[in-house]
């Protein structure tokens, strides 16, 4: 039997008038993997930040087992703006062990300066230190907000066999679908102010979230045609009643509290057929751009777009889709080539730094400074208000005040100001960044339906499979691949690719994994891979210190153009070396 690590009974929260849920009762056990999902602004970051001491509640008990060890991770966290990475990581106790395995786990997240200070990293870089924290200090239980918001593909990826792996118990709010699919075998939905438990993983849930759905509207219509029954009976009785019928009485108020009830209808498709773009749409005319001293973004690329394509940019940080995309939208300079742009486009640019509003402006108002209506084509014109209804604006929520919102809410609102604008060529980067599921399934549709062109940057790989035809693949460097397919695609003839290339230490490796998955309770280190975990502390710091000589190397000016190459050529393979062997330590280091 399952150990219980955490039992919630009868929590409820508010903020003012704003009921967030009420009596709400869950448990988590040893090993269960939770995702917790909700509208935003419903109140999923409260929940977590209650369960960790972090915020009050109204009434109900929080009981964890005593000496439970748990790890949080907040959506936005704090740091002592001067401390290192890597004091920030271990919060000084920096035994040799720890060490080290701060040292892999952000490498895995691609923090590589360890001596950095904390104020000179980006918010992103941040939220990654915060997650290697939280992984080093190996706790009983995780609770963590949006841990793959700000990684790259592989970074997820990784996270994902990480979590997946072993008896790890968490509880984990993310909007990433094969996350929650791959990760999670419970479901816990917070609706309507209430919880729903759902003993599968995300695809489980939508399917038995829709007979919930079913069930609870026919439930209600039973209770719509009794109310409206017993409504002419309350209207036909006297005022003096005998004890049976104060009885009906009472039963009859409590039928009136449930007939209030509203379930969330499924919105209507929103399909624009006033939008119209040329055949001409843009070419990359053999565009280059780099950084000093050596950072190449792009070099001599050419590209046509197509009228109507739906491209998806993929690839890791730091490899150029932002920039590229400013370097289309005019926002970045060029060093060589151009781009012409047909004189139909009508850009529509949802940018990372865009999130910009007056906090003391009403919702509607925002929207309403872009247009009054977008005009849909055929006669049908939608309002500001009916548009961002359909985008789950609630009418009270359009006259909330922007500071009111939640940070999904804003780039929700964000989202909406740059629809508004009725563009003919979308050009969205990283527009999933914390949205609902249920926003991100209507993007996904208005996005399928969008009779324009449409570039997408994004490391959520099921909405990119929902939206994109192709990809620009950016490996770094300057390389750029085009594949004809979506993600899920690109993944599978990579996996082809790696087969027939490497067949030998990919069955190697095959059965490493099948090892690690195939213990699911802990168990003791053997004698061989206690000699294997201590051959690699020492190849790993061999490795990290070769690494750092080359870098230093290679930045120094004087080294000559033979041993530019030879040493640039080392470094790649070096890397995969140090990846795989840290990957190992780290399947190991769970052992001990």
């Amino acid at each position: 039997m399952a150990v219980p690590y955490l039992d919630v009974q009868h929590l409820t929260k508010s903020f003012g008038a704003q009921l967030l849920f009420k009596d709400i009762s869950f448990s988590i056990a040893e090993g269960q993997k939770i995702g917790l999902i909700a509208k935003n602004g419903t109140g999923k970051s409260t929940l977590l930040s209650i369960l960790n001491g972090i915020e009050g509640y109204d009434s109900g008990s929080i009981i964890y087992r005593r000496d439970l060890k748990v790890g949080f991770l907040e959506q936005s966290p704090k740091f002592d703006p001067e401390e290192s990475v890597l004091d920030a990581c271990f919060n000084h106790h920096g035994e040799e062990e720890k060490v080290l395995r701060a040292k892999q786990i952000l490498t895995q997240l691609k923090i590589n300066n360890l001596a950095q200070p904390m104020k000179e990293l980006s918010g992103g870089q941040q939220k990654r230190v915060a997650l290697a924290n939280v992984l080093i200090t190996s706790p009983d239980l995780f609770i963590l907000d949006e841990p793959t918001n700000h990684l790259d593909l592989d970074m997820i990826e990784w996270l994902e066999g990480y979590l997946a792996r072993g008896n790890k118990t968490l509880l984990m709010v993310t909007h990433d679908r094969f996350f929650l699919d791959r990760v999670c075998s419970l479901i816990l939905e917070l609706d309507n102010q209430t919880i729903y438990t759902y003993r599968g993983n995300y695809s489980y849930y939508l399917e038995k979230r829709q007979e919930r759905i079913e069930n609870t509207k026919a439930e209600l219509t039973r209770a719509n045609n009794l109310y409206r029954r017993e409504l002419e009976w309350m209207r036909r009785m006297p005022q003096a009643r005998g004890h049976k019928a104060r009885s009906r009485e009472d039963a009859f108020y409590d039928l009136q509290q449930k007939v209030k009830q509203r379930i969330e209808e499924r919105q209507i498709r929103l399909k624009s057929n006033n939008i119209y773009i040329g055949s001409k749409i843009f070419e990359c005319q053999y565009i280059s751009k780099h950084y000093e001293p050596d950072t190449v973004i792009v070099k001599d690329f050419y590209y046509n777009f197509a009228r109507y394509e739906k491209m998806g940019i993929v690839g890791n940080n730091g490899t150029g889709k932002s920039t590229f995309i400013k370097m289309l939208m005019g926002l970045e300079p060029i060093d060589q080539g151009r781009f012409d742009i047909g004189e139909t486009v009508r850009f529509g640019y949802f940018s990372q730094e865009g999130l910009k509003f007056n906090e003391q402006q009403k919702v509607i108002d925002v929207v309403r400074d872009i247009a009054e209506y977008i005009d849909m084509g055929g006669g049908k014109h939608l309002s500001a208000s009916q548009f961002l209804q359909h985008f789950l604006f609630s009418p009270e929520q359009q006259h909330n005040y922007v500071y009111k919102l939640s940070g999904g809410e804003k780039r929700k609102l964000y989202l909406c100001t740059v629809l508004m604008k009725n563009p003919n060529f979308l050009v969205l980067d990283e527009p999933t960044n914390d949205l609902d599921i249920q926003t991100l399934q209507i993007l996904e549709e208005y996005l399928a339906d969008f009779p324009g062109c449409i570039i997408v940057i994004s490391h959520d790989r099921y909405f990119t499979d929902k939206v994109v035809d192709h990809l620009l693949v950016f490996k770094g460097n300057g390389v750029i691949k085009d594949f004809p397919g979506n993600y899920t695609q690109y993944r599978e003839w990579l996996s082809l690719q790696s087969n027939n290339d490497t067949s030998q230490k990919n069955d190697n490796a095959a059965k490493k994994e099948k090892t690690s998955y195939r213990h699911d309770e802990r168990r003791k280190m053997t004698f061989k891979e206690k000699r294997e975990y201590e051959q690699l502390e020492k190849d790993i710091d061999a490795l990290e210190k070769e690494q750092k000589l080359i870098e230093e190397q290679l930045c120094s000016g004087t080294l000559t153009v033979a041993e530019i190459t030879e040493k640039s050529q080392r470094l790649p393979s070096l890397k995969e070396e140090l990846d795989e062997k840290s990957m190992r330590w780290l399947e190991l280091s769970e052992l001990l």
